[in-house]
């Protein structure tokens, strides 16, 4: 005898795909600017300033209408006080006067050499001096250098993580595969060409 059935069985298949966990880094770069600044050189001169004032010299020679107005003023102002002062003067003499004394010839004496005054014929011209003034020079000297500007630009470093990751695949599902190895079956048996009949003792 030998069997008739043939069983065989079928292991599932998984296939597992394994992706490691990944830390990648990127380096920061850095970027440098270079600007330049030009300083220069500045001179600013101021020569000597002259100033004359020949408004006094001019009214000397030929005043002002304004200027006469104000000499005449000044001229009957100082003309009033002199007389005013020959009066008293005169009247004090004669409050003192002596009997017999000539005081009327003195007094016109006195008023006529006053009143001469010799006439050469030579004056100066303008008889009031220009006024002459002046601001001292200046000199001014600036120098700036040259400046160089240094911008940084600089990245941090960036850190990228890939986390790990696990896949499962079934390539081959589990399975029983049974299979009868044995010869065909008659019915009745002695219909098999090979039938060996059994005997049987009583």
């Amino acid at each position: 005898m030998y069997p008739l059935i043939e069983i065989k069985t079928v292991p599932i298949e998984i296939e597992m795909k394994v992706s490691h966990a990944k830390l990648e880094y990127t380096r920061g770069t850095a970027d440098l600017e270079i600007s330049r600044g030009e300083g220069g050189l500045s001179i600013k001169s101021r020569p000597i300033k002259l100033n004359i004032d020949t408004f006094e010299a001019r009214n000397s020679v030929v005043p002002t209408a304004m200027r006469s107005q104000q000499q005449a003023a000044q001229k009957g102002e100082q003309a009033s006080y002199t007389a005013t002062a020959t009066y008293a003067q005169h009247g004090q003499m004669l409050l003192n006067a002596k009997i017999g004394e000539e005081l009327i010839t003195k007094f016109a004496a006195e008023a006529a050499m006053k009143d001469y005054k010799p006439n050469v014929g030579l004056d100066f011209l303008p008889s009031v001096p220009p006024e002459i003034s002046w601001d001292p020079g200046e000199m001014q000297i600036r120098y700036e250098m040259d400046k160089l500007n240094f911008d940084w630009r600089v990245d941090r470093p960036q850190f990228e993580f890939t986390p790990g990751d696990i896949e499962l695949s079934v390539t081959q599902q589990p399975d029983v595969i049974i299979k009868y190895v044995g010869g065909p079956l008659y019915v009745p048996p002695s219909s098999d060409p090979n039938y060996e009949s059994v005997d049987v003792e009583a």
